[in-house]
């Protein structure tokens, strides 16, 4: 379950999903310099709109596709909060796919509903984490995050008030 893995923080900190057990959690693999990239824009504000209901963003930066997020940690800190002003948590950069895909992505594209299984393609795919800890949803880079689809499969796995 994605609940079990702890992950770096941009900080380098450790980050144990299990502290967002029973919050509904979207999953982006992020980057800096991509078409996508003022999706975090969107990100920033369903963020803001549901953490309050159970919701977190977690961004997950990776270099795996066209080399778009070349970046230091302190370099994507600093272009998140000056570019977006980013509150959401942020990760370290790892492997989203191929022969080092980080433990977070092996889960989420291979140990998970045969749906939403198959390796990440693209930046800013997303994945919709119901608060049990279990992937219940994917959408490729191409929706975007206030999109209905999405803010509808986020409302739909909100706990319960």
């Amino acid at each position: 379950m994605v609940i079990d893995h702890v992950l770096e923080g941009l900080d380098g900190k450790p980050v144990d999903l299990a502290s967002y057990r029973g919050k509904a959690m979207l999953i982006v693999n992020v980057a800096s310099n991509c078409g996508y990239t003022p999706q975090y824009e969107g990100l920033e504000k369903l963020y803001r709109e549901y953490k309050n209901r159970g919701l977190v963003v977690i961004g997950i930066p990776s270099n795996d596709f066209g080399g778009q997020e070349p970046g230091t940690a302190e370099e994507i800190r600093a272009f998140c909060d000056t570019r977006y002003g980013v509150t959401f948590p942020m990760m370290a950069k790892v492997h989203a796919k191929g022969p080092d895909i980080a433990p977070i992505y092996e889960t989420l594209t291979k140990r998970t509903e045969e749906k939403l299984r198959g390796e990440v393609r693209w930046n800013f795919t997303k994945f919709l984490v119901d608060p049990a800890g279990v992937p219940v949803a994917r959408f490729d880079s191409k929706v975007e995050p206030l999109s209905q689809e999405i803010v509808a499969a986020v409302e739909a796995v909100l706990p319960a008030p």
